[in-house]
């Protein structure tokens, strides 16, 4: 079917769809929406099949206001407590990738990928990235690996794969204190799906526990290729760095995938391990997180996984070369954070853990980026993200006015339930207490059903786009209407290298 894409107007101009008469604007598009075309009229103006398979209509567009590529697309999904996003290239066809990175923990994912993919391309995806093995990033992916129709070309995880035994520490098998530096390290890495295999043999008590039961799932789905570590060595490694496979520079797609962590270390006789961070499990398995850097031309994006306090300490002095970690405001610490930045300044960042408190001033300096995104739950008890720490973003981010988006703050819920329902209910209930009545319990039933549904009337979701030149981060307006369905952020930089924030 012939196609464009909505483009994206000059100086934040909002592009929409017209009726006929080509002024009563009907729907407003997002840059790189898909536009199924229907004909070209002799004004210039484009005849647009709006949703042709549910509710068709044929609506109009000025061609200016139309691209013939998309941008690569980001979707930082709103999964509750948790994170999840969906990556899009810009390739159309065979050559288009999705790289789902993370999935929350409840069907928030699963729901977006069937929504969003089952219409056009289905569901044989490029890779799922399990940054580490928390349960809020982790558990959705479930549900999607045991599903037949969905499949994988890759699953990478970090390499800490938890087996199926009750305690911390006994999950990730053998570990060794370094009679050198008296550092402890974890030694049974998975780096190759057969090591994964050889660590959760037992299928039955796989059953009992989360991780293992979500990488059974991958392991039995026949749609899932490769299944492997992906780390600063275990990737494609070109000019002395670390790419996920089929996004390094060789593979000329235009945007490149590094990564950043986890880093991996050599004992002695050259075996691959990763040391403890912090002295607990926790912050060993979160510090391990897989880091990601995409470029796209002159735009830069970091996802941070669950990063925490000495997690970063370590990473900086590693990166930067040093033996520890120098004093704030020392000669040494300003060295560490503009070497650290050579490899990790980005123009947006995905936070680290949520918006947890526990970060260093330092690895936010050397990130530096003018967007954050933060992707967090308001059913949990951790307080995410941190008031405190919103504070620190803004002075550790770019230019005079950083932006902080989060999918928690962005997400519009109703200030009140239907109390029309609940009292109807409580009269039909009382009835049915006083005559049974087949017929009555079933309207309770259904009126029940509808009381429990979600109360979202917005998702947060938070939509990032760029074609390497511009930059947009996107969200839904809360009680919006067709024409006005979207406020996004444009960043663009001048000819002289400045990054600068347009609406």
């Amino acid at each position: 079917m012939a196609h464009v894409y909505a483009g994206l107007g000059d100086d934040g101009r909002k592009i929409f769809l017209y009726a006929a008469d080509r002024k009563t604007k009907v729907r407003q598009v997002l840059w790189g929406d898909w536009l199924s075309l229907d004909g070209e009229e002799p004004d210039g103006w484009l005849r647009i099949k709006w949703s042709p398979n549910s509710n068709p209509q044929i609506l109009y567009v000025p061609k200016a206001d139309t691209v013939a590529t998309r941008p690569l697309e980001i979707v930082f999904l709103d999964v509750g407590q948790g994170d999840g996003a969906v990556l899009i290239t810009p390739e159309t066809g065979d050559k288009e990738g999705v790289i789902v990175v993370d999935a929350g923990e409840g069907d928030n994912m699963e729901r977006f990928l069937n929504g969003r993919f089952k219409a056009y391309r289905g569901f044989s995806f490029d890779s799922a990235v399990i940054t580490h093995p928390d349960s809020d990033h982790y558990r959705g992916f479930s549900a999607i690996f045991a599903n037949p129709k969905i499949g994988f070309r890759r699953i990478w995880h970090n390499g800490l794969v938890e087996r199926a035994v009750s305690g911390t520490w006994a999950k990730l098998g053998a570990f060794v204190k370094d009679p050198v530096d008296k550092l402890t390290y974890q030694t049974e890495l998975a780096q190759t799906e057969a090591e994964v295999r050889a660590q959760i043999p037992d299928r039955k008590a796989n059953a009992k526990y989360g991780y293992p039961s979500m990488m059974q799932a991958a392991l039995d789905n026949p749609k899932v290729g490769e299944i492997g570590m992906l780390s600063t060595e275990h990737g494609q490694i070109e000019n002395g760095r670390s790419y996920m496979p089929g996004y390094a520079p060789s593979d000329a797609r235009g945007y490149t995938i590094e990564v950043l962590g986890p880093a991996v270390e050599r004992d002695a006789a050259g075996k691959a391990r990763l040391r403890r961070i912090g002295g607990s499990y926790g912050e060993t398995k979160n510090g391990h997180s897989i880091l990601l850097r995409l470029a796209y031309d002159r735009f830069t994006v970091f996802f941070g996984g669950d990063l925490n306090e000495p997690a970063e300490r370590y990473l900086l002095t590693r990166y930067a070369g040093l033996p520890a970690f120098p004093a704030a405001g020392s000669a040494d610490y300003r060295l560490m954070v503009g070497k650290v930045a050579q490899r990790f300044r980005s123009d947006v960042m995905k936070v680290c853990h949520h918006g947890a408190a526990k970060v260093t001033d330092a690895f936010l300096e050397a990130v530096n980026p003018a967007c954050f995104i933060i992707s967090s739950g308001d059913e949990e008890g951790h307080v995410h993200p941190r008031p405190d720490l919103l504070g620190r973003l803004g002075r550790a981010g770019r230019g005079a006015s950083p932006v902080l988006l989060s999918t928690e703050l962005q997400r519009s819920t109703r200030e009140k339930a239907d109390q029309a329902l609940i009292d109807k209910v409580g009269k039909a209930v009382a009835q049915l207490a006083a005559a049974p009545s087949p017929a009555l319990a079933e309207t309770i039933k259904a009126d029940l059903a509808k009381l429990s549904k979600t109360n979202v009337d917005v998702y947060g979701a938070i939509y990032l786009k760029t074609d390497g030149q511009r930059l947009i981060t996107a969200f839904k307006i809360e009680a919006s209407s067709p024409t006005d369905l979207w406020f996004y952020y444009e960043y663009v930089f001048t000819p002289g290298g400045e990054l600068v924030l347009v609406t």
